[in-house]
C-alpha cells in the first residue's frame, strides 16, 4: 500500500544427491596399487631383515666349516692355535734334543681348533692332518697329549684340572648349539621375515624367533670369545713350558659380524610388530601407511566434487 513490496515465502530447498554426495567424505576401497604403496616402508625394512639374516647364515657357515678339513682356506679359520714346536725353553739343558724327541714321538708343531674338531702340523709343511669332525667336539688337550705321545697311558690329573676340563667341555657343548641353533632358524626366518608385511600378528612371532637366533649366536659368540682368550692366557702364562697360542682373527671376525647382522635383525623385526602399517591395516582402516598412496585419491576426489559443484551451479544458474 506504501509502497513496499510483499516479501515472497522463499520455497524450503529440497535436498537432492548431489548435496548429499558433497557432504559426505569420499572414502574407497582401496585398490592392491594403493595397498602395496602405502605399506612400501615396510616391505623394504622386511627385505632388509632378509638380507642382514643372510649375512648371518653366510658367515655362521663359514665359522661351521672352519678347520674342517685340510684346504688351505678352512684351515685358516680357526679359534685358536698352539705352537708346540719349541716346547721345551732353551734355558733348560738339552733343550733341542728333547725337542727333537718329543717330535719323533709323535708331537707336532701346532694344534688349531675349530668347532668340529682340530688339526695339527708342522710348520714346514703347513696341517697335515685333521681329527675326525663330530658333534659338540670340546677340546682336551690332555687327551690329545695322552694319544700323540703316550697312547695307551693314563695320567692321574689333580682335582682343579680336572674340574676345569669339565666346565671346558660343558661351555663348548652351549657354544656348539649356540652356532648351529643361530643358523638353522636364520635360515628359516629368511623366507618369513617378508610375511611381516601382511600383518602386525604374523611378525610377532617371526619377531620373537629372530630374537632367538641373535641370541643364540651372540651368546656363542662371547662364550667362545671369553673361553679361548682364557685359554690363551692360561697356556702362555706356563713358565715351565714354552707354548705359543695365538686367536683366530678370522673365525672371531666371522663370527662378530654374523652375531652383529643378527642384533640389527631382531631389532628391526620387533620393531615392525608396532611400527609400519602392515597390509592388513590398510584394508581394515587401521592406518594409511604412505601418504604418496593416497594423493592420486584425493585429487581424484576433488576433481570429482568440484565437476558436480560446477555441474549444481550451472543447473541452478539456469
Amino acid at each position: 500500500m506504501f509502497g513496499r513490496k510483499k516479501q515472497m515465502p522463499s520455497p524450503e530447498p529440497r535436498p537432492t544427491t548431489e548435496t548429499d554426495r558433497t557432504l559426505t567424505p569420499y572414502t574407497e576401497t582401496p585398490t592392491k596399487t594403493q595397498i602395496k604403496r602405502a605399506t612400501r616402508t615396510r616391505k623394504i625394512w622386511t627385505l632388509i631383515t632378509s638380507f642382514l639374516l643372510l649375512i648371518t647364515l653366510v658367515f655362521l657357515v663359514l665359522v661351521e666349516i672352519g678347520n674342517i678339513a685340510i684346504k688351505p682356506v678352512l684351515t685358516s679359520i680357526y679359534f685358536i692355535r698352539l705352537s708346540l714346536a719349541d716346547i721345551v725353553p732353551t734355558t733348560v739343558p738339552n733343550a733341542f734334543l728333547i725337542n727333537s724327541i718329543a717330535e719323533t714321538l709323535g708331537l707336532h708343531d701346532f694344534y688349531q681348533i675349530g668347532l668340529w674338531n682340530f688339526c695339527e702340523g708342522y710348520n714346514s709343511e703347513g696341517v697335515v692332518a685333521c681329527s675326525q669332525p663330530r658333534t659338540r667336539y670340546w677340546f682336551n688337550p690332555v687327551a690329545i697329549l695322552l694319544n700323540e705321545l703316550l697312547a695307551g697311558a693314563t695320567i692321574a690329573l689333580p682335582a682343579d684340572v680336572t674340574k676345569i676340563l669339565t666346565l671346558i667341555r660343558i661351555v663348548s657343548h652351549v657354544m656348539f648349539g649356540g652356532f648351529l641353533t643361530g643358523a638353522c632358524l636364520s635360515t628359516i626366518l629368511i623366507f618369513l621375515a617378508p610375511l611381516s608385511v601382511y600383518s602386525r600378528w604374523a611378525a610377532l612371532p617371526i619377531g620373537f624367533f629372530t630374537f632367538v637366533a641373535a641370541l643364540c649366536t651372540t651368546g656363542a659368540s662371547v662364550i667362545a670369545t671369553v673361553m679361548f682368550i682364557i685359554m690363551r692366557n692360561a697356556f702362555t702364562s706356563v713358565a715351565d713350558l714354552n707354548i705359543g697360542a695365538t686367536l683366530g682373527t678370522k673365525m672371531f671376525v666371522f663370527m662378530w659380524i654374523a652375531s652383529g647382522a643378527s642384533i640389527i635383525a631382531s631389532v628391526i623385526q620387533m620393531a615392525l610388530c608396532c611400527c609400519c602399517a602392515s597390509r592388513r591395516d590398510v584394508k581394515t582402516g587401521k592406518k594409511r601407511g604412505s601418504r604418496k598412496a593416497w594423493q592420486g585419491e584425493a585429487a581424484s576426489a576433488s576433481e570429482k566434487r568440484n565437476g558436480r559443484g560446477m555441474f549444481t551451479n550451472g543447473r541452478s544458474a539456469a
